[in-house]
């Protein structure tokens, strides 16, 4: 016997919780307050365990097909002096398998089509959720990957979590060409980075003050090493993102209510998943891989313990991934930290001492 879930969010975490769930017989009600599929962005990075899991769920050679490799990279300084290596060999040799870059759309594309393939999966657009306790209570599952703004964490968790700004602000965009260059690079109060997206093209992010304008952004690089200059002088900045780096905080004591007497009054089974669990800063490059293990671990759950077994596959969920994720939320936003001080004799120094 298979029950009901209704998934609000249509991001990665969202399109992948709803695939598990399908894939075991459930029927998946799929709610996104946009209009369409969120299909802008640059590069997501997929580690191994990631990558395991979208085999699991059924899209990992969909997956393969548009990712490229992320085998060498360095920590540099702006005058292009090697600090450290990033441990991607290190990660390879454990793993048997690289970790992998993909272009945000054609990990949404994949996703999409393998859920257009299962069928029979109901898709709702414009859908802004208002009254939680209403859908929960006509599905046997409501699953919150709904992002760091979350309606489901607000209103089934309370509000104590909730974003908070770490100072900074993003630029990323895309180079239509290829740098030998990858990694970052360490200035003060700022960094660059560079990975590869797809053949031909460069992945790029900025992290730098709060508040930096896209007319003020080459001006903080432009004496920094190739190819970084070129790349903001070659790309057009009407392509450019921007958002300002939050996170979420305090962490939640739990991802799951799971029925037994509810939360604020309201019954119900409840399971977040993604950014609506623990968003964190990019640092470390895990959101995507986070969501990932977050929706197939709960689905996951759910087929081991069975539609009855439904209260136990939550607390099993929670079990597998919180502290898990957790800690990665932690040290990504303790890297953000070290990465953007302005102490940086004392950074470099560290960064020296690094494992590669």
């Amino acid at each position: 016997m298979t029950g009901s879930a209704v998934v609000v969010g249509a991001g990665v975490g969202g399109l992948a919780v709803a695939i598990g769930l399908r894939r075991a017989g459930w029927r998946v009600t799929l709610l996104e307050r946009r209009t369409e599929l969120e299909r802008y962005g640059t590069a997501f990075a997929l580690h191994p365990t990631a990558q395991d899991a979208l085999d699991r769920l059924g899209v990992g050679a969909a997956v393969r097909r548009r990712a490229v490799p992320y085998r060498c990279a360095q920590v540099r300084t702006p005058d292009g002096r090697v600090l450290a290596r990033l441990p991607l060999e290190r990660v390879e040799r454990k793993a048997g398998r690289p970790e992998l870059l993909i272009s945000r759309p054609y990990l949404i594309d994949a996703l999409a089509d393998e859920l257009d393939a299962l069928g029979g999966v109901t898709v709702a657009f414009g859908e802004n959720v208002a009254d939680v306790a209403a859908l929960s209570a006509e599905h046997d599952l409501l699953v919150g990957a709904d992002g760091l703004r979350s309606a489901v964490r607000a209103a089934r968790f309370g509000a104590d979590s909730g974003p908070r700004k770490v100072g900074s602000t993003a630029w990323i965009g895309i180079a239509d060409f290829a740098s030998s260059v990858h990694g970052e690079t360490w200035g003060k109060g700022r960094f660059f980075g560079l990975t590869p997206v797809e053949p031909g093209r460069t992945n790029w992010y900025a992290a730098v003050p709060e508040g930096t304008t896209a007319v003020e952004l080459p001006d903080l690089f432009e004496d920094w090493h190739d190819p970084i200059p070129r790349i903001l002088a070659e790309t057009d900045p009407t392509s450019w993102l921007c958002y300002e780096m939050r996170h979420l905080s305090p962490a939640l004591p739990t991802f799951v209510h799971d029925g037994r007497g509810g939360s604020g009054g309201h019954g119900g089974r409840v399971a977040l998943v993604g950014d609506a669990a623990h968003a964190m800063t990019p640092n470390l490059g895990q959101g995507a891989c986070t969501a990932v293990l977050d929706a197939e671990a709960l689905a996951r759950a759910v087929v081991q313990h069975g539609h009855t077994g439904l209260p136990d596959a939550l607390r099993a969920y929670d079990r597998e991934r919180r502290r898990s994720a957790q800690r990665v939320a932690f040290a990504s936003r303790s890297l953000h930290r070290f990465v953007s001080t302005e102490h940086t004799r004392l950074r470099d120094a560290a960064a020296r001492l690094l494992p590669g």
